[in-house]
């Protein structure tokens, strides 16, 4: 799915710039300045004493001066460093500062031994009338993590050094300014410590590291380290490329790299054992795989046996070629009744036959078609005689200039709207346990409707899947910030389903993982996917170990999910800490009757939150809304009131509260009206 998919790269200028300074060797930038700066320090570095008493900060200081004056001749060999990219080199810088900084904040709070009432916090610094008492107070609550909070001065002191440079004409020396203070943020990341909250931790569990495991025994360890790592939810690669990989009474054939086992039986008795759910991941309309023909050994233009057995049952181009011309898949026909009935039989079998805790649907889409639009996807033999019905015309001999396009289009995606609606009814009927979820890509609406037919506003605003899981695979956090900003809109208007947005693991350093993951935690989202298990290394395992915990049976986590109320309740119990600790620190620059506006509506929320888990019911529900609408209007006034809540802060906080405005619905969808959605118009 995720791997071979071919989803058009956007070019991000951030992203190009960056790596274009990364190109130019910045170890030698660092030397080139450490040696210019010999001849050629100023007093800006020379008042640099910071550094010298942070021994333990893994970073590269620049070295002081003996000089007076700058020097009034730039080498020849510095490459300017343009305006723009300057500005572009800040923004990164501080998005990594702020990133940096809510997350120790997390860190902070989650490890001290603050009352999680606000009111109470709140009198205890009313009663201390003295600037001394108050910062007695701030010392028992201050960070055990000297370390960290070195090294976020150092890159605030940095970012300033980086501009003074730019200004004096030092490129080269502001580039290593900013490498350097980059590194000692990356070098210090609070990633020994917990910064995890409640929320559904999913990984991919790919179909190449389920095959390399002979036996039930083999997968064990495989559990074990996404256990360790605080994996809550497993999606399983039960059906791809045609084949499931348990044995089947509806599916043509197993398949053949574990024939004699079932890996979907054993992989359930594990996860359970852990505390894990196990979900089925399913390659929905995506048949055949020319890689997976390679890997069995057979011809690359192999059919395989669903096709084979009912080549009909394909779509084509519009030159009727089955194979997609860059992913090499070929696709079932969604507009085809017998795929239908195969498919659902396919889910139904799975959810009736094996304790799987939901279903995972991937491919639930069309082909890309090809950027030009000459070569266009979805000419199945059912689809044809279909549409030719509906329009009495012949979709083969359409293309994208001509006026029934835009209804070749539509077609299309009903076709698929029709199948998430017809599942989510089937498995509400044979198992309301059950939890539906989909992989989609995260592009703009308007493109993705056009090159995919992917609606998945629908299925959200329908209430027709519990999760879904947008694939916003990115090198860094930046990069994920513009795929997985824009999918929040579409939730923040009343869509009853929980955003789980997808980190890919390849090729990414360890601490970028956490950034990322982060990042994921300061937006409004109930959680995060990890692709894929194959990544899933002995060294990463031990961050994620250290900063979210393990997951055993005995552990109980409320899974967002499975108690969304709950899920609430302890979401917002580590808010207020933090709420707590930053008031402890800071409360001199605000009012006493701001103080006490806050602390009033904050332990007023922690109380609904708390009778709504105790007692899940309408009046409740009701209540704990009117509340926490009441906290959102009055949160904004507040944090302007203060001079130490960072822009960025401010927002996560705001997003935090905005996530569990989400959860709130999605728990009167799923547990005080399970039964009263409506599926199917």
């Amino acid at each position: 799915m995720l791997v071979n998919d071919k989803y058009p790269q956007q070019s991000y200028s951030q992203t190009s710039i960056i790596n274009q300074l990364k190109n130019n060797q910045a170890t030698s930038l660092i030397l080139f300045s450490l040696l210019s700066s010999i001849f050629m320090a100023f007093p800006a570095i020379a008042k640099e004493s910071f550094l010298d008493n942070s021994k333990n900060i893994k970073t590269l200081p620049l070295p002081k001066s003996k000089q007076s004056s700058p020097p009034q001749i730039k080498p020849d060999s510095e490459l300017e460093i343009s305006s723009g990219t300057a500005r572009l080199m800040t923004q990164e810088l501080e998005r990594l500062i702020s990133r940096f900084e809510t997350t120790l904040l997390t860190a902070d709070a989650l490890n001290s031994n603050i009352n999680i009432s606000t009111v109470e916090v709140i009198q205890e610094i009313l009663r201390q009338p003295t600037i001394t008492s108050k910062q007695n107070n701030k010392q028992v609550n201050k960070s055990q993590y000297g370390d960290a909070h070195r090294a976020l001065y150092r890159a605030r002191q940095g970012l300033k050094k980086f501009h003074s440079l730019i200004d004096r004409r030092y490129y080269n020396m502001a580039k290593a300014e900013w490498s350097s203070s980059k590194q000692a943020l990356w070098d210090n990341y609070p990633v020994d410590r917990p910064v995890a909250q409640s929320e559904v931790r999913a990984m991919w569990l790919d179909r190449g590291t389920i095959v390399k495991a002979q036996s039930k025994e083999d997968l064990l360890p495989i559990f074990d380290r996404m256990a360790k790592a605080g994996i809550n939810t497993v999606f399983f690669e039960t059906v791809n490329s045609g084949y499931t990989i348990y044995p089947s009474k509806v599916a043509p054939q197993q398949n053949p790299l574990v024939k004699g086992w079932d890996p979907l039986a054993a992989s359930i008795t594990l996860a359970h054992e852990r505390g894990i759910e196990l979900h089925a991941w399913i390659w929905t309309f995506a048949a055949v795989n020319q890689r997976h023909n390679v890997i069995l050994n057979l011809p690359r233009n192999y059919p395989g046996p669903l096709l084979s057995k009912h080549p009909d049952w394909a779509i084509t181009d519009h030159e009727g070629s089955r194979f997609h011309y860059s992913s090499g898949k070929i696709f079932l026909d969604p507009a085809n009744p017998q795929v239908q009935d195969y498919l659902s039989s396919l889910v139904t079998e799975i959810a009736t036959n094996y304790k799987v805790d939901g279903i995972h649907l991937d491919y639930i889409r069309y082909p890309f078609q090809s950027p030009t639009g000459k070569i266009t996807y979805g000419n199945g033999r059912a689809s044809r005689d279909l549409f030719s019905k509906q329009t009495g015309f012949d979709p083969v001999n359409l293309y994208p200039e001509h006026p029934l396009w835009s209804e070749w289009t539509k077609f299309r995606i009903e076709q698929i709207d029709n199948f998430v609606a017809y599942t989510a009814n089937n498995l509400r009927q044979l198992r309301p346990d059950l939890t539906l979820s989909t992989a989609v890509f995260p592009m703009p609406k308007r493109e993705r409707l056009m090159k995919i037919q992917q609606h998945w506003e629908t299925w959200v605003k329908k209430e027709w899947i519990d999760m879904l899981v947008p694939m916003t695979y990115a090198e860094d956090a930046d990069a994920l910030h513009i795929l997985a900003n824009p999918l929040l809109s579409e939730f923040n208007r009343g869509g009853k389903a929980l955003l789980l947005p997808g980190i890919r693991l390849l090729n990414i350093p360890e601490v970028s993982a956490i950034d990322q993951m982060q990042l994921l935690r300061g937006m409004s989202t109930e959680g995060y996917a990890l692709f894929a298990a194959e990544n899933l290394s002995s060294d990463l395992t031990t961050i994620f170990n250290s900063t979210q915990g393990s997951i055993t049976a005995e552990s109980q986590q409320p899974l967002p999910h499975r108690q969304p109320f709950y899920t609430s309740l302890l979401r917002y119990q580590n808010l207020q800490k933090e709420w707590n600790f930053f008031l402890i620190n800071n409360s001199q620059e605000l009012s006493v009757a701001t103080l006490e506006k806050w602390g009033e509506k904050a332990d007023n929320l922690g109380q609904e939150l708390q009778n709504l888990a105790n007692e899940p019911s309408h009046k409740n529900l009701f209540s704990t809304q009117v509340a926490l609408r009441s906290l959102r209007q009055q949160f904004p006034k507040w944090i302007e009131e203060t001079n130490s809540v960072n822009v960025y802060q401010g927002q996560v906080w705001q997003n935090r509260l905005d996530t569990l405005d989400r959860l709130l619905d999605f728990g009167e969808k799923k547990v005080l009206n399970p039964n009263q959605a409506v599926l199917v118009e």
